[in-house]
């Protein structure tokens, strides 16, 4: 099954592609130029369809992208 995603998704997976090291939801917010709630959101969609992960860093949440996932 092909799950489609809205802008704000394909605009945060575009932004994880270009990132080496992963950035948090504060810089996913600068950089989409969204509220923070739409971003989370985003993050919650993309998450639940296994396109990204995140690792805990001290307290911050850091978003890296799943190539092979986002690529099928």
């Amino acid at each position: 099954m092909v799950k489609h995603f809205n802008m704000k998704e394909e605009n945060i997976i575009k932004i994880l592609e270009g990132k080496n090291i992963g950035p948090n939801i504060t810089e996913l917010v600068n950089l989409s130029k969204s509220s923070r709630s739409a971003v989370r959101t985003a993050i919650a969609k993309l998450e639940g369809a296994n396109k990204i992960s995140f690792r805990n860093i001290g307290l911050a949440k850091v978003y890296f992208l799943d190539q092979k996932k986002v690529k099928q």
